[in-house]
């Protein structure tokens, strides 16, 4: 039977959030740790930038696998457990790549990392939609996304400086330490789901509920822009180094890794605009994010450093307002199976971070900097407008 949901008002709400933004904090830490270490991957293990990039996109597409098997159960067994054990296994591996000295043995090893990582994201937003008041499902998920950005620009800055001063395989150490600390913490402060309703129907049955979602519309769009938005994003954040070590920057790993807390934007932004939604709208916040994504990384054109440094700012700022308030609408989308759907969307977000990372590569090798800018820029903006006439076209045909 189902129980009252927490408002903002009630003890548990606050645990929750603590409990998902500690999880979300290693989960997405632990995710793009390596993101400022391809030039040094590139170096140790002399590796093209290509396969270097897999050391993110197989960690992407492992996570991609998780949220398919480990959404689909949570439906079934719950929310809590794939939450904590996902620390658990994601932080084991820490302890075991530092002890290879080869490349593919680390790729394998990330692949299964990032199947262990799938439990939080694949459950933490089913986790809100039945555990939280209706009034403040945007806020809380605002919320945990901003955490999603606190823990992936920690994850960078601290891998980048433990390594400049110390070494990559310390910085794993650490990680490994870390999440075995915060899996303690958040076993003990989550509170048991309440609202939890276990799906009692045959497989067959919930895999025609979770493909269900895949023949709704609205949810398509909102799985399609979650899919566009990663690839700009990741692209803009992935190639930086390589733009930035080369002159006439010629920056150091440690000093590029600082440029990650532009991510910081992020934690503010989200939650802001999930208080921006419930008064302006849901949709017109969203379409102001993907307008202010685009601007911003347009502004990297720039061959002033401090220009380039405000356009990652602003660029974070719309792309954590636009995906906070896209994942917040999947919830409301869904009207069951909220854990497949969640997953699905973070299918699509994640199939966006995978060829952000490695299948722009290409592009990178043939056009540079201002190429990839150009394109990652101009891409959402595309996609809105491609929808926006779609819609009207629909909207005109019905009458």
């Amino acid at each position: 039977m189902a129980t009252q949901r927490y408002t903002v008002k009630d003890r548990q709400f606050w645990k929750i959030i603590i409990s998902l933004l500690f999880a979300s904090l290693f989960i997405f830490a632990n995710m793009y740790a390596v993101q400022p270490l391809l030039p040094v991957f590139v170096d140790e293990f002399q590796v093209s930038v290509s396969t270097a990039s897999l050391a993110l996109s197989l960690t992407i597409i492992g996570l991609i696998l998780g949220l398919i098997v480990l959404g689909f159960f949570s439906d079934r067994n719950g929310r809590k457990s794939y939450i904590i054990y996902s620390l658990l296994g994601s932080a084991i591996p820490f302890f075991i790549i530092p002890l290879t000295d080869s490349f593919a043995v680390l790729l394998i090893l990330r692949f299964i990392q990032g199947f262990a990582l799938a439990g939080v994201p694949a459950a933490a937003l089913a986790y809100i939609s039945e555990e939280i008041d209706l009034k403040n499902i945007a806020y809380a998920t605002a919320l945990y996304i901003s955490s999603n950005a606190l823990g992936g620009m920690l994850g960078r800055v601290l891998t980048g400086y433990l390594t400049d001063h110390f070494s990559w395989q310390l910085s794993f150490y650490a990680f490994a330490v870390t999440g075995l600390l915060l899996f303690a913490a958040v076993v003990y402060l989550l509170p048991p789901s309440q609202n939890f309703k276990s799906s009692h129907l045959s497989f067959a049955k919930d895999i025609e509920g979770f493909l269900f979602h895949l023949k709704n519309p609205a949810l398509l769009v909102v799985f399609g822009l979650g899919a566009i938005l990663q690839v700009s994003f990741t692209g803009i954040w992935t190639y930086l180094p390589f733009h930035l070590e080369a002159p006439p920057y010629s920056m150091s790993l440690q000093a590029i890794s600082y440029l990650f807390f532009a991510y910081g934007i992020g934690v503010i932004g989200s939650p802001l605009a999930g208080r921006a939604a419930e008064k302006f709208g849901l949709r017109n916040v969203r379409l102001a994010g993907v307008f202010i994504l685009s601007a911003g990384i347009f502004m990297t054109l720039s061959p002033y450093l401090w220009m380039i440094v405000v356009g990652l700012c602003v660029t974070c700022l719309g792309f954590f307002t636009s995906h906070s308030l896209t994942a917040a609408s999947v919830g409301q989308q869904a009207a069951h199976h909220k854990g497949s759907a969640s997953s699905l969307y973070l299918v699509s977000y994640y199939i966006g971070v995978a060829a952000g990372s490695s299948l722009l590569s290409p592009l990178w090798t043939a056009a540079g900097w201002s190429g990839l800018v150009l394109f990652t820029a101009i891409l959402p903006l595309l996609y809105i407008t491609f929808i926006t006439l779609f819609r009207k076209k629909a909207g005109s045909t019905a009458r």
